[in-house]
């Protein structure tokens, strides 16, 4: 797209979004929530604005990072109901574009763009957090398939999925980073089940799935048998900009539009204080959001973030830390205790409790800033004394 054709693209998605997108509540009913996503994934899809720079070929829209940050623009003033596709868009879709198969894109992107079919991300494991290198997941040949135990843990949303991207071990006797694969699994499928996990929100955004004789076919493998971890950096690195370059919805409590409406609600917008901290916040939003547009430019210009996706994770982390700590100066006892009418303070409090989840998510704020040292910054990298044993020789995890 040329210059002179983007102000077309951006009116035409600022009047499809005028009049397409719904009325959210919060707190409506979780199944109520799921059809109404869908619904809006469908018609978005529907529009062009789904895959904005996909390919083409696989039901993507064919166009630039420019298109894709206009559409950002325009939607940053709306509630868009697309939460239950944010690992679906942001991470599984990208990696089965860098890594799959024609056939695999052929039939999987389209429906995942259009909603119709939701992915999560099966890595972490009890034993296997940060170290995701530990998994003890196993994946063992079966004729041409594989057959899959194991055990996975903080899978988010795994409950309203129905594809994974499945990190497993297929060769205990090469070093924990040789020996993995990654597969497409039916989250459907007998042997899978899935158990939500509340969090200190009162919520279930997080999930442990059990897999027991989960039966795989030979074409299941996105990439290549045995090089699971450099799929799982790719995916990671899609996870990185993806959570750092989540656009702040309106409704969020700790957007900055929302804490500054909450301080004059509360008559704390003449205070010193609290008008400085505002502006650090503002300057917090908009620094990420010109480095998340300038890493989706560079990407489509054929320079993957790569490390730098670390940069937005850590950034995006640590503003909502700043958030909170100016939520919590502004509204002090109201964020502890609200009318049971309003439902504002139940979800600023929500919000203020998932915070520190953020520094764990996609790797902790010490993982990314070790990956920023050693990759970008170019220092002296952990020691790593089990990097070239086997791996059914190490004591990690649960195995010992």
């Amino acid at each position: 797209m040329t210059n002179g054709e983007e102000p077309s693209f951006r009116t035409r998605v600022r009047d499809w979004l005028a009049a397409n997108v719904p009325e959210t509540d919060p707190q409506a009913p979780v199944p109520e929530m799921l059809k109404t996503a869908k619904r809006f994934q469908a018609a978005l899809h529907d529009a062009g604005f789904a895959g904005i720079t996909w390919p083409a070929e696989y039901g993507g829209g064919g166009l630039t990072a420019a298109e894709q940050q206009i559409f950002h623009e325009e939607a940053a003033a709306y509630d868009l109901p697309t939460g239950l596709f944010m690992i679906s868009m942001g991470m599984c879709g990208p990696t089965l574009v860098d890594l799959g198969t024609h056939e695999q894109k052929a039939r999987y992107l389209p429906p995942l763009l259009r909603g119709e079919e939701v992915w999560c991300q099966l890595f972490s494991e009890p034993g296997a957090g940060s170290d995701v290198a530990s998994l003890q997941t196993r994946a063992e040949r079966d004729g041409e398939g594989w057959v899959i135990n194991g055990q996975k843990v903080w899978t988010s949303g795994a409950q309203h999925t129905d594809y994974g991207a499945l990190l497993a071990r297929t060769d205990p006797d090469q070093p924990k980073h040789k020996g993995l694969t990654m597969f497409i699994v039916d989250m459907h499928a007998p042997g899978v089940t899935v158990r939500p996990l509340r969090d200190m929100t009162g919520r279930a955004p997080f999930n442990e799935v059990y897999f027991d004789g989960v039966r795989l076919p030979a074409d299941a493998v996105l990439g290549a048998v045995g090089g699971g971890w450099a799929a799982a950096v790719t995916m990671l690195g899609h996870e990185r900009v993806s959570i750092g370059g989540s656009v702040r919805r309106r409704y969020d409590p700790l957007a900055y539009r929302n804490l500054v409406a909450l301080a004059r609600e509360l008559g704390r917008l003449d205070d010193p204080l609290v008008r400085a901290e505002l502006a650090a916040l503002y300057a917090a939003e908009r620094a990420l959001s010109l480095f998340n547009a300038r890493l989706r430019q560079e990407a489509d210009a054929g320079s993957p973030p790569g490390a730098r996706g670390s940069v937005a994770k850590l950034s995006g982390a640590e503003l909502l830390w700043r958030a909170t700590r100016v939520a919590g100066l502004i509204a002090g006892m109201h964020a502890a205790a609200w009318d049971p009418a309003s439902t504002a303070g139940e979800e600023l409090a929500v919000a203020i409790n998932a915070t520190p989840s953020s520094s764990i998510a996609g790797g902790t704020n010490q993982i990314q800033r070790n990956i920023i040292g050693d990759r970008i910054l170019g220092l002296p990298r952990e020691p790593a004394a089990d990097r070239d044993i086997p791996f059914r020789h190490l004591r990690v995890g649960t195995q010992g």
